[in-house]
């Protein structure tokens, strides 16, 4: 098995078997870390800034983290089936070229996020130094290219950093959670059941689950290089567990956070509400969720610069290259640069908006890309075919493109936003049910759709065209390898 090296040379490329390594509880310490930040803090406002009290937010955060986690952890197991980045997958799905669409959805999400992290990294700067302004260009520059730094290391030194800091990470929260419990001065109206307001609940239940389903877009990226015998079971769990008690958690905090400092933005709410348990302690946790705020940011950066390659890769079939993943990285962190330094003012309003966003455009995506995998071809695709312009995948793939149009569509009069509220919604009193009707309306729609294909025929030739992907001699040293760390990991 080949070791990893320090500069990652792989980006859109298949991971051929001979090259995987690490094991599966890796990915618990990736999506725990994932969430482990100010931005994640963020998404637990949000119900108590419309008006919700504590508990009610808690519960709808707890919720939405459940719904979001449980998709976006089926998607971990493509990787170690398939050994490629999540976006190139959608070439099955949408067409060699039709996938494009969701590319650019990504590609929005990706900077996006990080010009929202680039923000609160000024904010909490500016909470632990008061002296340093809000709008300092010179913090949301350099933040960026700390963060786009960890970005073009690669893989296995993200997969290093998230571990160490899950770790360091869980030490704090327990700690605030413990004095939370005994010495914060929550005032009794937020932790009563009776005070329920509809739409606070939806919009958090919603925002939480938007931004957990939102990690859909790159989830694989971080399974790709573990070995191919490890099962659909594991990856889930394993990612599943990390994120979901990751995201519940920060969330909390945030929430419990905004209830006992109301008003002030999040880093400096969280630094109060911690100081007013130990003294000194805001300013700790203030940095350690700083911390995961680079992380995160590396990750996305990593995953645009994943997406941008695929896109180029349509429209001039490319080798790929670490001089390439890290010439990708230049226009990502400077787009987000660039909208960070416009959006420094009214954050919380704009962040909600951007989760609502990504979550109408990401449901029907993840929708029918589960249903293919799971249902439809059942994990059976060719590689080589998904990097063929002119292979058994199409141009243009009408089965997926009629499933996404199909499921937007059947959205719209559910949508709740500060920009447009659907007839539906609006009967509702403004709640948000979207989400649930996206996700079977697409589904079903990609399934039906499908009977038409001979998905045996499919099934045939997706082996046939990737007969020697990998030599007879590399699979058997990675069947050898795995075996001998299960039987480690048994002894």
């Amino acid at each position: 098995m080949a070791s990893a090296t320090f500069l990652e040379k792989r980006s859109i490329d298949y991971v051929p078997l001979a090259e995987r390594h690490g094991k599966v509880w890796h990915l618990w310490p990736v999506w725990f870390s994932g969430d482990a930040h100010l931005a994640t803090l963020a998404v637990g406002v949000l119900g108590l800034a419309l008006g919700g009290n504590l508990f009610w937010t808690a519960t709808a955060v707890v919720l939405g983290c459940a719904i979001g986690t449980f998709f976006m952890a089926f998607h971990s197991a493509q990787g170690p089936q398939l050994g490629l980045p999540q976006m190139i997958q959608s070439r099955p799905q949408f067409g060699y070229v039709g996938a494009l669409l969701v590319w650019v959805v990504a590609l929005v999400s990706y900077i996006g996020y990080n010009a929202f992290n680039q923000v609160l990294a000024v904010q909490a700067l500016h909470a632990l130094f008061g002296t340093l302004p809000l709008g300092s260009s010179g913090v949301v520059i350099g933040f960026a290219l700390l963060a786009a730094s960890l970005a073009a290391v690669g893989y296995d030194s993200i997969h290093l950093a998230q571990r160490s800091l899950a770790f360091f990470m869980i030490g704090i929260l327990t700690v605030f959670t413990l004095c939370a419990v005994w010495l914060l001065p929550i005032p009794a109206a937020e932790l009563s059941p009776s005070d329920f307001r509809l739409i606070p609940f939806l919009t958090q239940l919603l925002a939480a689950a938007s931004y957990q389903l939102s990690w859909s877009i790159y989830v694989s990226d971080y399974s790709r290089y573990l070995p191919h015998t490890v099962s659909v079971r594991a990856s889930f769990w394993w990612t599943y567990l990390g994120a979901f008690i990751g995201g519940t958690w920060m969330m909390l905090v945030g929430s419990v956070a905004a209830a006992v400092a109301p008003g002030l933005n999040v880093p400096a709410a969280l630094q109060r509400a911690a100081n007013g348990m130990l003294p000194g302690f805001g300013t700790v946790l203030l940095i350690s969720s700083l911390l995961g705020l680079v992380t995160i940011s590396a990750l996305n950066y990593y995953g645009t610069s994943l997406t941008l390659l695929s896109v180029w890769d349509t429209f001039k079939p490319l080798r790929s290259t670490a001089a390439k993943r890290l010439a990708s990285l230049v226009p990502a962190l400077v787009l987000s640069t660039a909208i960070a330094l416009e959006s420094s003012s009214n954050f919380l309003r704009h962040f909600s908006d951007l989760l609502e966003v990504l979550l109408y455009l990401f449901t029907p995506w993840t929708a029918i890309n589960l249903a293919d995998f799971y249902l439809v071809r059942k994990g059976h695709y060719s590689v080589r075919e998904i990097f063929n312009p002119h292979g058994m995948y199409g141009r243009w793939n009408w089965h997926g493109l009629l499933a996404y149009a199909v499921g937007f569509l059947a959205m719209v009069p559910f949508f709740s936003t500060g920009l447009y509220t659907g007839p539906i919604a609006h009967a509702l009193g403004g709640a948000d049910l979207s989400i649930l009707i996206g996700l079977p309306v697409s589904a079903g729609t990609y399934i039906i759709s499908c009977r038409s294909l001979d998905l045996e025929a499919d099934r045939r030739a997706a082996a046939a065209a990737d007969v020697g992907l990998d030599s007879p001699v590399a699979t058997s040293v990675a069947s050898r390898h795995a075996a001998l760390e299960r039987s480690a990991e048994g002894a």
